[in-house]
């Protein structure tokens, strides 16, 4: 985090109305001669390795200690089109590291290290991502020396490891098995502003305005992974609005206030922030650079070429510390030794710098060790003085220097981390034998034998519970699941704990009756087992044959949940259930349905195929009737869809709902016939959606509806099997 908030131009032009509702700002709109080879997506996968290729294989494969040797002789070979600062790259990969891992947030699990998004639009052209675009060239050669065993996305956080070891500071462990994507990944909402930070873009907080962080963002402000260093909007004197946005912002990417400390300090105990020149001459970001830029952007037309003693990047000049290539205590000793003047950087950026400094703690210049400078703090960093919270762990972690190692040690672990999902998915020497709880740990499952199944599926049948019943039981526990970070599902039976077990869109009555009497019929089978056994037997019931049923699942206890980073996941509304909350969406409850589908892993029949199933099977919250659009309620049939196209149906909507709920009346004068919501008649309106609407509803694709339920089905079951791939 040693660059933040370039200031300088080469932003890209705006398109007016250009703002998607649910994916706001894309590629084309904010870089309008960006190639667009996305044309190309139909015609195949844009993955070049061909998708069976099996990236945890290549990695076994990998000798990692010589592609950790070759990354620390990197540290200091210092290229002249980009000297390394103090003869080190080590904070500068640092930084990147930080950055690819920071994007993550907690409210969808989207963003992060996890696919090597850095690489590609709009993140590779990001204010904040200022220059990093020359760090990944600087490891090209050795990309490109070890080739597929190592992923770009592993890369960079390994990368960054070894910056941290190699200056002597602490690391808690790699873990490796992040593959690598050829394309952005289009389906993440960063924002709607249509300017980046700077521009009198407006903070995402403002308590003046009644303004909280929209929906799933975590930055406060658009082109920055998390605040703005300078202070809110550029003010260096809202002490109170620093230390709110970055506990607002840290909290959203899964870091607490101890945390949130711990990074911040150890992050600036090395390197420099780069603001020793004019904003003006940068020229445009990577993505909207001159073709002969091959690549590279915010290239500087100074006289230096902008490289060295002339870098800009944030605007902030200077570095934090004394030491600024050794991990040290220096970071907090030098925030409360000195007091601190606000003063302009030659780039304009505001950033405090040390009243009445020694000169034994002025820095190094970094191209000539012989010129001492003062050190400096961004307005951030002095939050973590002025704040009372912040400033109780800063004193602690200065008086307690193992503490602090500790702490930066696993915080630094969990960010870069946070989005692998469970530690079965780790590979690599390195992985730390400890079980985190952000890791989501479940003990080991045990497979039943087969006699166990069927003695277990017969006693589900024969208990009473319903189809409805078993199919909502098995949905809740399953459907958790988000491809984003690998978190949720079935496995560890988490629909039976806080805070699952009581979120309304699980009707608690409803499961905690389920979950009770399959407890007493499970015997040596796991919960999780037994709840994804229950929706099968509910599916059978419901006329269904031959479903799979892949048991070894676990159970989480308690102890082994954190609560708090699991109750962001309970859904505002989810349209596979019929459901919405009290609370008033922000965006329409279909393209919700979009996004919950995006994070299962769905493609559009897949989606479409099991709102349609579980309709007619009774699966709506609260036995909701909207949308059951059946007279044989329970048995999976096609109804849903037949009924959903009958033209003899005309809708309208009620009074007083907002447009979230219709009626259907007979187009020949007879009385109401079905009531249904935005999630269901988007299925008639939508042209996508109903083409494949009519395959189901047409006859003779009666099996074939079942048949592709029960695949999609299984699918969400399995979603969180990763000891099955």
């Amino acid at each position: 985090m040693n660059d933040q908030t370039p200031i300088g131009s080469g932003c890209p032009v705006h398109q007016p109305g250009g703002v998607r509702a649910l994916l706001g700002q894309t590629n084309k709109d904010w870089w309008p001669d960006m190639l667009a080879t996305e044309i190309l997506g139909p015609n195949g996968s844009s993955n070049p390795l061909g998708e069976d290729f099996d990236y945890a294989a290549a990695f076994k494969s990998l000798d990692y200690q010589a592609l950790k040797d070759d990354l620390t002789a990197l540290m200091t070979d210092s290229q002249p089109w980009w000297p390394a600062d103090y003869g080190h790259y080590g904070p500068f990969f640092i930084r990147m590291a930080w950055h690819a891992a920071g994007t993550y947030r907690t409210a969808d699990g989207r963003g992060g290290a996890n696919s090597g998004q850095q690489r590609f639009a709009p993140l590779d052209s990001w204010p904040d991502n200022g220059n990093l675009d020359k760090a990944r060239r600087l490891l090209w050669p050795i990309k490109q020396k070890y080739g597929n065993k190592i992923s770009w996305a592993d890369l960079f956080i390994l990368t960054g490891n070894v910056a941290i070891e190699s200056m002597g500071g602490p690391v808690f462990g790699f873990g490796g098995g992040r593959a690598d994507v050829f394309e952005p990944e289009r389906d993440i909402y960063w924002g709607s502003e249509d300017k980046w930070v700077n521009q009198g873009v407006q903070t995402r907080i403002d308590p003046d305005k009644n303004m909280v962080i929209e929906g799933p963002l975590a930055a406060i402000q658009m082109g920055l992974i998390y605040v703005n260093p300078e202070g809110p909007q550029g003010n260096p004197h809202n002490d109170e609005g620093m230390a709110r946005d970055m506990k607002e912002t840290f909290d959203r990417m899964a870091m607490n206030p101890e945390e949130t400390v711990a990074l911040t300090a150890g992050g600036h105990t090395f390197g420099k922030a780069h603001g020793n020149g004019d904003a003006s001459l940068l020229g445009n970001a990577p993505s909207g650079g001159d073709l002969a830029a091959q690549g590279f952007g915010w290239v500087s037309s100074h006289e230096s070429g902008g490289i060295g003693e002339h870098t800009v990047t944030s605007g902030i000049e200077g570095a934090w510390t004394n030491t600024p290539r050794e991990w040290t205590g220096n970071f907090f000793r030098l925030l409360f030794d000195y007091d601190y003047e606000l003063v302009q950087s030659p780039a304009g950026a505001n950033q405090w710098q040390p009243i009445n400094q020694k000169e034994e703690d002025m820095a190094p210049a970094a191209w000539d060790p012989n010129i001492k400078v003062p050190t400096m703090m961004t307005t951030a960093d002095m939050a973590l003085k002025r704040d009372p919270e912040f400033r109780a762990i800063s004193e602690k972690f200065r008086d307690d220097h193992e503490a602090f190692k500790d702490a930066f040690a696993r915080a630094w672990f969990k960010l870069t981390h946070r989005d692998m999902g469970p530690k079965v998915r780790y590979l690599g020497p390195e992985v730390p034998a400890e079980d985190l709880i952000w890791q989501d740990p479940i003990p080991a499952g045990t497979t039943p034998s087969d006699a166990d199944v069927k003695a277990v599926k017969d006693k589900i049948a024969a208990s009473g519970l319903t189809v409805s019943e078993l199919v909502k039981a098995a949905w809740a526990s399953a459907s958790t699941y988000r491809k984003s970070d690998y978190r949720g599902g079935a496995n560890g039976a988490r629909v039976a704990l806080a805070p699952q077990k009581d979120w309304e869109v699980n009707e608690p009555a409803v499961l905690g009756k389920v979950i009770d009497t399959l407890n007493g019929l499970r015997g040596s089978m796991s919960l999780a087992d037994a709840i994804v056994l229950g929706g099968v037997v509910g599916l059978e019931k419901a006329g269904a044959t031959n479903v799979p049923f892949t048991g070894g699942r676990g159970d989480a206890t308690a102890e082994q949940t954190d609560a708090d980073s699991f109750a962001v996941m309970e859904p505002e509304a989810d349209a596979f259930r019929n459901y919405v909350g009290k609370k008033k969406l922000a965006v329409k409850v279909e393209e919700m349905m979009l996004d919950r589908a995006s994070l299962l892993g769905l493609s559009v029949p897949e989606m479409t195929v099991l709102v349609g199933g579980l309709r007619v099977l009774g699966a709506n919250h609260g036995d909701r009737g909207h949308g059951h659009f059946t007279k044989r309620s329970g048995q999976l049939t096609n109804d849903y869809f037949v009924n959903l196209l009958d033209m003899t149906n005309v809708w309208k909507s009620v009074d007083g709902s907002d447009d979230q709920e219709y009626v259907a009346t007979d187009r020949a004068g007879g009385g109401e016939t079905w009531r249904a919501t935005r999630a269901d008649l988007i299925f008639g309106s939508n042209a996508e959606l109903r083409a494949v609407a009519e395959v189901y509803a047409e006859n003779g694709h009666e099996e074939k509806f079942v048949k592709d339920f029960v695949k999609a089905w299984t699918k969400v079951m399995n979603a969180d099997r990763f000891d099955l791939a």
